[in-house]
């Protein structure tokens, strides 16, 4: 490590969280296992990556034939990457409906730093009781909007405020459908940044290839909290890739506190050990993306599309037109059965 590599010491702080263990159990089917785990916790803990997330890709409690069978049970990943983390701190994803006040109190008992809470966009009020447990537990939360943009910047600030009544201390967007262009999250960060005055957060994904310029707009914007993973490694195209907007932030004159050559090992082992190939913007992608679908959708999508003899495109742009939102899954057969029925959609 150099002085020109290692942590920069000056500059406009901004905090970068991790949920390359959590978010990429989508790309992977919700598979990883511990020694898989284990590796990445340690590497990003050694580069001082802030916060390392890990769970089954909907957030604890979500094991299920619906959106899929994790290899690991809640305990053994909060386990595993506790014992892992020396530096960073343990976070975890909950999405009310799949996870419980009791799935709060296990990882509460595993040592959990922080709590994410994450609902529909316009719904914020279905977190009120998990917030309000994890401020008087005094666990830091965070409120969270999924499929952000399906609102005005006007609702997701309302929201936002709403979050922050119940007790979150950082309150953001997801772009869970990876559809945003630059000026979109610059007037959506903007209007949240005048509603709160907790940290601002931003999650993107890349079905567009406009994630690392989204995250910057973001910052620019006003937000303290953006999120990436290791070689994109998330639903659909993937996410954010850590690897790339930490430095960016940097040459802009952001100060993340990671060191550039730890954060690189951690990527590298990333791609060797979390997924078999890193996730790219196919033709699949660039259609969920624009068509303003949850990027977790895709593998379901496919899976149904080939048994039922549809094109995957034609069911993503009409999840889109349902405004379908994550934890819908079961739509996606509806739609395949009915574009089939209707004698549309059969595969080119």
């Amino acid at each position: 490590m150099t002085e020109a590599t290692g942590p920069k010491t000056s500059g406009k702080p901004i905090q970068i969280h991790d949920p390359s263990l959590r978010d990429g159990h989508h790309a992977v089917r919700h598979r990883l296992g511990a020694d898989q785990l284990r590796a990445y916790a340690r590497a990003a803990d050694a580069a001082r990556v802030p916060v390392v997330e890990v769970g089954h890709g909907n957030g604890l409690g979500a094991s299920s034939l619906q959106v899929g069978l994790a290899k690991l049970n809640d305990d053994e990943m909060l386990s595993i990457t506790r014992e892992a983390l020396t530096n960073s701190k343990l976070g975890v994803f909950l999405l009310p409906g799949w996870g419980t006040a009791q799935d709060i109190k296990n990882a509460i008992a595993h040592e959990v730093d922080l709590v994410r809470v994450g609902t529909h966009c316009t719904e914020a009020t279905l977190a009120e009781r998990h917030l309000g447990f994890l401020r008087d537990e005094g666990v830091e939360a965070h409120g969270v909007l999924l499929m952000s943009h399906m609102a005005t910047p006007d609702q997701l600030a309302e929201e936002c405020a709403r979050l922050v009544g119940y007790g979150a201390t950082g309150v953001g967007i997801l772009d869970s459908a990876g559809h945003y262009l630059p000026p979109d999250v610059t007037e959506r960060v903007r209007a949240i940044r005048a509603a709160v005055d907790v940290s601002v957060i931003f999650h993107g994904h890349n079905n567009l290839g406009m994630a690392v310029a989204n995250s910057v707009a973001a910052a620019d914007a006003g937000a303290d909290i953006l999120d990436a993973c290791a070689r994109g490694f998330g639903a659909g195209a993937g996410n954010t890739q850590l690897e790339v907007l930490v430095p960016v932030l940097e040459r802009l004159g952001y100060r993340t506190g990671i060191d550039l050559y730890g954060l690189l090992d951690a990527a590298d082992i990333a791609e060797r050990e979390l997924m078999p190939a890193p996730p790219t913007i196919d033709s699949l992608s660039v259609v969920s993306g624009l068509a303003g679908v949850f990027s977790g959708f895709k593998t379901r999508v496919l899976d149904i599309s080939t048994r039922e003899n549809v094109d995957p495109r034609d069911v993503f742009f009409e999840l889109g037109r349902r405004q379908a939102v994550a934890g819908q899954e079961d739509l996606i057969m509806d739609v395949a059965l009915a574009l089939r029925g209707a004698g549309i959609g059969d595969k080119p």
